[in-house]
């Protein structure tokens, strides 16, 4: 192993950056509480502010033989789910799900430009993810979340799938899981996981026993792991 990879092995935290505010960008209502839940609620509890800014009602997810208007039902999910983490701030737009790449990026930057100007974050909070089949709704809300914040030069953090837990979710489940090498992981971060799970039962598809949910919450422990997308201190493009 690179002693580079070794450096920053031994980068570990209780808690996260020095922020007094944070805006964690996603697609859908369930990225808040199953997805990104634990940072958040490891946020809350060293005191910083927390905002949440959801693109999309997250419609296009069928629930089997869940009753009333789906969109709706998310939105419900949203609420409870931050109820139970703590006091987040929680807006929902109303984006397309399933097609939110479709939209047009300068609409989806503007959206987290205005959020950002009504809670006025120490750094934004996104999905470390990659173009792949399934996540072309996280990789949008990634990427506007990174050009709102070229534009306000404000860092970004995102969360990553370390290659050893997507390898075992792999193995164990037969599919493929998104992961960030161990060179690239930037922050670790100690992390309750009782109140995620218990906000993951918010949701009409909530992490059970047995799924592949439930087991990544068992083998991410009590780290979460985070890289820097766009570090503190960084300036913006062509200056």
């Amino acid at each position: 192993m690179s002693r580079k990879a070794m450096e920053r092995m031994g980068r570990s935290a209780g808690v996260p950056p020095d922020w007094t505010s944070v805006l964690a960008v996603i697609a859908h209502p369930d990225d808040a509480s199953f997805g990104l839940g634990a940072i958040l609620d490891a946020f809350v509890f060293a005191g910083v502010r927390v905002d949440v800014l959801c693109l999309t009602h997250g419609e296009a997810w069928t629930l089997e033989g869940a009753p009333g208007d789906l969109a709706a039902l998310r939105g419900a999910e949203l609420a409870s789910a931050a109820d139970v983490l703590g006091p987040e701030r929680a807006k929902l737009e109303d984006l397309p799900d399933g097609t939110l790449g479709e939209v047009g990026q300068s609409k989806l930057v503007a959206k987290v430009i205005a959020k950002v100007d009504t809670c006025l974050p120490d750094g934004l909070l996104v999905f470390d993810t990659e173009v792949a089949e399934g996540r072309l709704d996280h990789v949008a809300a990634t990427s506007a979340g990174m050009l709102a914040a070229e534009s306000l030069e404000l860092p970004v953090l995102g969360w990553a799938l370390s290659e050893r837990v997507a390898a075992r979710l792999g193995k164990e489940f037969g599919s493929r899981f998104t992961s960030t090498p161990v060179d690239e992981i930037d922050l670790r971060v100690t992390v309750e996981r009782a109140r995620q799970r218990v906000a993951s039962r918010q949701l009409g598809d909530p992490a059970v026993p047995g799924g592949a949910r439930w087991r990544r919450l068992e083998l991410l422990a009590d780290t979460n792991s985070l890289r820097w997308l766009r570090p503190p201190g960084h300036p913006a493009t062509g200056t």
